[in-house]
């Protein structure tokens, strides 16, 4: 890594909210890695008002802020594209590692459904452009793991039957970064990733060391090259 990643005291997090939400909702996860050491900020942003770029550059004015000389990111569902977005446009320069939670980052099958549904244009307002954009071709140079459910529960089971395994709004396929480090996938539902201590603890793993712990249930894939293997049930 470019940064030294041994000093968790020197190290912020900034985490990314998705859809709908605001930076209190992962207030949860934000103490979580303060008890840990980190220096955790939510970032709040308008997520039907503006567009993916915009976010993007108010998340980079955010890190550019922070005085820590690393800064990981952490982003839920939308959150994750402003991540992806914001590394694209602006630069690594002090990230550490990047966690990504139920973000659709190839496709979004319930989201474009949304957009078809009578009054879903104004539910999604401005995010709308991102859903019909994907999927985004982008490698990011940092260290990148992923966090998938498998918990069908949610509004896109609503609005579409979604196929094979889902959290019950993003499709485990729509999750799959190019180049990414490490991904696990854990029995939760996509707004309940939010509030699993399960949850936090992958990510400060992750955080941590740079990959996910295999020693409990889920499935899990390392390095980006497919599925390496499944965990213990």
């Amino acid at each position: 890594m470019r940064a030294d990643l041994n000093q968790v005291s020197r190290q912020a997090v900034l985490l990314v909210h998705g859809l709908w939400m605001g930076g209190w909702i992962m207030q949860a996860l934000c103490l979580q890695l303060s008890r840990r050491g980190y220096a955790a900020h939510a970032f709040s942003y308008a997520s039907t008002a503006q567009s993916l770029d915009e976010h993007a550059r108010r998340l980079a004015a955010r890190i550019a802020e922070l005085r820590e000389p690393v800064v990981h990111l952490v982003g839920h569902s939308l959150g994750g594209l402003v991540i992806l977005r914001c590394l694209k446009n602006h630069g690594e320069q002090r990230i550490g590692r990047v966690v990504l939670i139920g973000t659709p980052v190839r496709a979004c099958m319930a989201g474009r459904r949304l957009e078809d549904l009578a009054g879903g244009k104004r539910l999604l307002g401005a995010s709308r452009d991102i859903w019909r954009n994907l999927p985004e071709v982008f490698r990011p140079g940092c260290e990148l793991g992923v966090i998938a459910g498998s918990r069908p529960w949610g509004l896109g089971r609503m609005l579409v039957r979604l196929p094979g395994t889902n959290d019950g709004v993003v499709r485990l396929e729509e999750t799959e970064v190019t180049g990414m480090r490490d991904r696990v996938v854990l029995p939760l539902s996509h707004s309940g990733m939010l509030v699993s201590a399960q949850v936090a603890r992958q990510v400060a793993v992750f955080l941590e060391r740079g990959a996910f712990d295999h020693g409990g249930r889920g499935v899990f894939e390392r390095d980006g090259r497919g599925a390496a293997g499944r965990a213990g049930r």
